[in-house]
């Protein structure tokens, strides 16, 4: 069973400009031993602020109440008694002890000896043992410490491995290392120390994070580190979800971790820290299980030809058939399927059309947008002699808008047309581009309609790149509805006002 120790509130708070409030950081607390079930957290750094210190005293008073006080843990510093006795207020109990993993900082950010910096970490474990604390170390930098020089962190673990210390942490605190070395310096670590636990704590500096976690797994490391959504200094850390599901999939260990509750996990630190998530994130990317390709959609009906390992379900996820230029029938006959949706061959093969046509627009579609593109596809006369071929409307602060459309009119007694081309100007893009309607229905002496309603809608849910329908209320000896479908609402009011002129035609 490999140790999961989370650390998105301590680590992962120091990405730039993300900071949670309190009730925030007790949320995402709650979550991520309850429902995630991670095997630890670490929740904050000692000697922060004020603030922090209440922060941290109203989330261990859950924790303490919910039987979890020894799995909250907070950074403490190699200064004696001064971290000890900031983290004994809040009522946390388990210190990380931050040590020098370099002889290199030891000597220029200390400007100490290995042997002082020894001796000043022991007496700060002694002070916490006093206390009654539970203390584990990091040995900071400890991968360009193994680079550099290995026999002083030899030195380091010789000195401390009898004391209290109960895991030893080796931080690839600047994300140098390959998995080819973490193999190497873990597999070292775990002979010459047998008897230690030690954990892995990566950062993503080189993209390696989570293969330099996975190597470490392998090579027999006790514990991991990570962080939701890979939140973390610079580049990040090894996302907790890709660690996990790698661990499970790929070397056939176990964690405490429940897979269903990852997804939801990431979307609540996606929301508290404002750092919006990839859309093609492993795992809980938005995209992640959406197929887009045709022939993809095409194999899955016949037999989930494409798919692998990373079922949706296993993360309380599903799987979509995105509708775009690539679709092909079965992408559309998928999303048919979830709206309940039933449709001709015929009518499908006129809806697939509309939908390449809009996704050669660049057009997102979604199954929201769906019952939209079917009305308007479904309601479109089959013979059209109005078609709006071009049209640019400009609109703009403290001046009239502008509109220049030009149109392609077809002769009812004959197969002759006749292209027209105005320039309006109004209140509104779309006032304006009537305004150059009329002037072309004045030159054809076709009588307009009067425009009585004017609604604007998107799909539930729908954001700002959601399709639009525009549906307009005309009436004349009687009253009846187009509709139009776009991307851009002044043009999808634009294709409910060409349906208009082919019906009175």
């Amino acid at each position: 069973m490999i140790e999961v120790m989370d650390t998105t509130l301590r680590d992962g708070e120091q990405m730039k400009d993300v900071s949670y409030t309190s009730a925030e950081k007790l949320t995402i607390t709650k979550m991520l031993l309850e429902e995630v079930k991670v095997d630890r957290i670490e929740i904050a750094s000692a000697r922060v602020s004020a603030g922090e210190q209440k922060t941290v005293a109203k989330t261990m008073e859950w924790a303490l109440s919910h039987g979890y006080g020894d799995r909250i843990e907070i950074l403490g510093f190699t200064d004696n008694i001064k971290s000890v006795d900031w983290m004994e207020e809040t009522g946390c109990k388990v210190m990380n002890l931050l040590a020098k993993g370099s002889l290199n900082h030891v000597k220029k950010q200390l400007n100490k000896t290995p042997e002082e910096h020894i001796r000043d970490i022991i007496a700060t474990v002694d002070y916490a043992e006093k206390k009654s604390f539970r203390c584990n170390i990091y040995l900071e930098i400890w991968s360009g410490g193994m680079l550099e020089c290995p026999e002083y962190i030899y030195t380091l673990i010789d000195s401390l491995k009898d004391t209290p210390i109960k895991r030893f942490m080796l931080p690839d605190t600047l994300g140098i290392l390959c998995p080819t070395q973490v193999t190497s310096f873990i597999t070292e670590h775990i002979r010459r120390y047998p008897d230690l636990h030690f954990d892995f704590h990566a950062h993503n500096d080189y993209g390696l994070g989570t293969a330099n976690t996975i190597a470490a797994v392998s090579a027999g490391i006790h514990g991991i580190h990570c962080t939701v959504n890979g939140m973390g200094e610079r580049a990040g850390n090894t996302p907790l979800d890709e660690a996990v599901v790698c661990i499970h999939d790929f070397l056939k260990m176990k964690t405490n971790i429940d897979e269903k509750k990852l997804c939801a996990m990431s979307e609540t630190v996606e929301v508290f820290s404002g750092k919006r998530l990839p859309f093609h994130k492993p795992i809980s990317g938005i995209n992640v299980f959406t197929q887009t390709a045709g022939i993809h959609a095409d194999g899955d009906k016949k037999g989930n030809l494409y798919a692998n390992p990373l079922l949706p379900e296993r993360f309380d996820r599903k799987r979509h058939y995105a509708l775009g230029k690539l679709s092909g029938k079965s992408n559309l006959e998928y999303n048919l399927k979830e709206l309940g949706i039933e449709l001709t061959k015929d009518q499908q093969n006129k809806i697939l059309e509309r939908i390449v046509e809009l996704g050669d627009k660049k057009a997102i579609i979604t199954k929201e947008d769906l019952p939209y593109i079917i009305s308007d596809v479904l309601e479109r006369p089959e013979q059209r002699k109005f078609s709006i071929d071009a049209c640019i409307i400009v609109s703009g602060k403290g001046l009239k808008s502008i509109a220049t459309i030009k149109i392609n009119y077809k002769m009812q007694a004959d197969t002759r047309e006749t292209v027209y081309e105005e320039t309006g100007q109004g209140d509104g893009g779309y006032d304006a581009f009537m305004d150059a309607i009329k002037k072309i229905a004045s030159k054809l002496r076709f009588n307009l309609p009067e425009l009585v309603d004017y609604q604007v809608n998107i799909p539930p849910g729908g954001k700002t790149d959601a399709l639009v329908q525009c549906s307009i209320t005309w009436r004349n000896h009687t009253t009846f509805v187009t509709k139009g479908v776009h991307s851009d609402q002044v043009l999808a009011a634009a294709e409910a006002t060409e349906k208009m002129l082919n019906l009175l035609e």
